[in-house]
Order: C-alpha cells, then sequence, then structure tokens
C-alpha cells in the first residue's frame, strides 16, 4: 500500500501549480530596477509577466484538469512516484521499495535501473491548416538533433556557472526519428484540450514517443502528458514555429528548447519551482528552491534564500539561455524506464 502521506504530496504538487508572489524587493538591484520591471511586465491574472510572447507550458494546467476529470489518476500518479524513488533509492544502494506483481509503474521488488544508452523512437505528427505550419522535413530532422544534444550535454552553449558546474547531467537517452505523419485539417488553433490527438491518432505509445506539432493557439508554446495518463493521449504538442531551429521558427523561442522542456515532463520531471511557493518541490534534490518561473535572460536570480537554476531546461527563460539538466533531474527520468517503470516497455 502506497504512503498515503507520499501520495497527499503528490497531489498537492499537481493541484496547486504555479502560485507566485507577485514581485519580491528583498535587496537593492531590487529595488533599482522595479520601474523598468512595472515598463516591460503586465499584470496576468494578478501576476507580473513580461510583455509579449513568453514561455508558457501549460503541462500543469492540463494535469490539474486530468486529475478533476479522473480522480483515480492521483493514485496512479503517487505509484509512480513511489517507484521512482525506489529506483533512485536502489541506484543509490537502498532496498527500493515496489512489491511484485503491482504493475503500473510501481511493480519490480528490484526496480533495476537502466544501464547505458536508451533509445526513444519518436513519431511526428504534423497538423497544419497551411503551407507554413507543414514543416519541412529539415525543421523535424533540426529538432531530434536539439533533442540528442541536450538531453546528452553536447550542446555547444552548456557553460554553467560554478555553483552548478558540478551536476550538469549527461542523460544518456537517444531520440530517433521513426516516422512523419502529415494531417491537413481546417482548424487554426487546437488547444489544450487533446483534440489534435483524435484527429491524429496516437501511434504505440508503449514504445514510441508521440510529438504533434500543431498551432495550440493562445500564445502557449507546448504541453506533455506526465508518466501515468491515458495512452491514447500520451505524448507531446506544440505549437510549429517553437519547433526545431531552422524553418518556420519564431524567436526567442527559435532553438528547439520548447521540445526539450516538455519532454521532461513526458518523462517525468517537475517544472524547476515546483509549481509553487518555496515549500513546493520539484522532486529532485540538487535543483535549488525557487517559487516561480524566471523569464527572459537573467544573469542572477536569488529566490528563497538561494540562487536561482534558471538555465535549468525545466525554468522558463529564453531558449537561448537554458542549457543543462541536473544528474537528480537524470536518475528521475532514468527511473521510469528501470524494471516496473511507467515507461519500461519503450526500452529495446
Amino acid at each position: 500500500m502506497i504512503n498515503k502521506i507520499f501520495g497527499l504530496l503528490v497531489i498537492a504538487t499537481v493541484v496547486f501549480a504555479c502560485t507566485q508572489d507577485v514581485v519580491e524587493t528583498n535587496n537593492k538591484a531590487d529595488l533599482t530596477n522595479l520601474q523598468e520591471a512595472l515598463t516591460s511586465f503586465e499584470v496576468d491574472n494578478g501576476e507580473f509577466r513580461p510583455k509579449g510572447i513568453v514561455r508558457d507550458c501549460k503541462a500543469m494546467d492540463v494535469l490539474s484538469d486530468k486529475l478533476k476529470q479522473n480522480p483515480s489518476l492521483a493514485n496512479k500518479l503517487a505509484v509512480i512516484e513511489k517507484h521512482t524513488q525506489d529506483a533512485i533509492s536502489y541506484k543509490k544502494g537502498g532496498n527500493g521499495g515496489g512489491k511484485p506483481g503491482s504493475g503500473g509503474g510501481g511493480g519490480g521488488t528490484d526496480p533495476t535501473p537502466v544501464a547505458g544508452v536508451i533509445n526513444i523512437p519518436v513519431v511526428v505528427h504534423v497538423v497544419y491548416a497551411n503551407n507554413l505550419e507543414n514543416i519541412s522535413e529539415s525543421q523535424i530532422a533540426s529538432q531530434i538533433a536539439v533533442l540528442n544534444q541536450d538531453f546528452n550535454a553536447t550542446n555547444s552553449d552548456l557553460n554553467p556557472p560554478a555553483a552548478f558546474a558540478g551536476v550538469v547531467a549527461d542523460s544518456d537517452f537517444n531520440f530517433v526519428l521513426d516516422q512523419v505523419i502529415r494531417k491537413q485539417g481546417d482548424r487554426t488553433t487546437w488547444g489544450t484540450s487533446d483534440a489534435v490527438k483524435s484527429f491524429s491518432p496516437v501511434v504505440s505509445p508503449d514504445k514510441k514517443l508521440n510529438i504533434w506539432v500543431a498551432q495550440i493557439g493562445g500564445g502557449i508554446l507546448g504541453y506533455a502528458q506526465f508518466p501515468g495518463g491515458s495512452p491514447s493521449t500520451d505524448g507531446v504538442v506544440v505549437s510549429p514555429q517553437f519547433f526545431g531551429n531552422t524553418g518556420y521558427v519564431s524567436a526567442p523561442y527559435d532553438g528547439g528548447r520548447t521540445m526539450t522542456h516538455e519532454v521532461g515532463h513526458y518523462l517525468n520531471l517537475r517544472h524547476i519551482w515546483g509549481d509553487g511557493r518555496c515549500n513546493r518541490d520539484d522532486f529532485v534534490s540538487d535543483t535549488p528552491t525557487s517559487d516561480r518561473p524566471n523569464y527572459g535572460c537573467p544573469s542572477s536570480v536569488t529566490h528563497c534564500r538561494s540562487l536561482d537554476m534558471h538555465m535549468n531546461y525545466m525554468d522558463y527563460v529564453e531558449d537561448d539561455c537554458m542549457f543543462m539538466f541536473t544528474e537528480g533531474q537524470k536518475e528521475r527520468m532514468r527511473a521510469l524506464f528501470a524494471v516496473g517503470g511507467a515507461r519500461e516497455s519503450m526500452v529495446q
């Protein structure tokens, strides 16, 4: 039986998403820059956000909606989280804790980690209403290349500050383009209700990462489904102008990092700030505590009395300013593929 406190922790984390303070002015630098902040930011639902299009991932909002529609999903997420922690503990020499035959991402007497490179076949659904949205093969190839660079720490812009240099991770994932499906429709936007996934149905979600490249609308860059959701909607959705780094792309989100961020969610990573105040957690030990996303391209940010890892792929900064995962995030992602893990079936 899953620990009830642990389950409540998971539920609280996903339900109380994106709670932020308005403005923090705890030092002279904040006060000096306040006037500039007020002219370059706007109020959105009681929060200050940069003006114009900013990174807006709806993965947590979508998860919250799915929890309301299907309350039993919370139990499944708790099972997956328990298995994840067991797998990490097992790798570090702990005893694990999974029960034989429990299934659903929580089974296996020993959640044995996967060694070496994990290959992930990718199916790209290009759903378009015009020629611009019917993106080129080269744009698709550029995104696969970015994923492989970012998840293996071979990206040319990797330049961590001294405080975080020791935790940069090569996560050992290899993304391979398996299939491109093109489908024309007459909708100009698809929203976040997963309608696009019904229009172009998922392909072998137990074996392949499905990506839908379609205009979401509302300034939304992308969203992903966390492990544990319905197989019929499993995968990632991204608007075409934020997919890849060549072709029909739009600055400052033209570096392919939206997909890196969303695939992080698909592999069970939370936002770097834990989607709440300072007492919320992203379940990763080597990412500093924070209470809000960072935007733009900051040089140094402190929240919750610690230096923010704003250059992490799971924050909200611009593409040119994010460049790393951590060892803790690597362990968390790879735990899904361990014995009994939610994505074990993908291991070739």
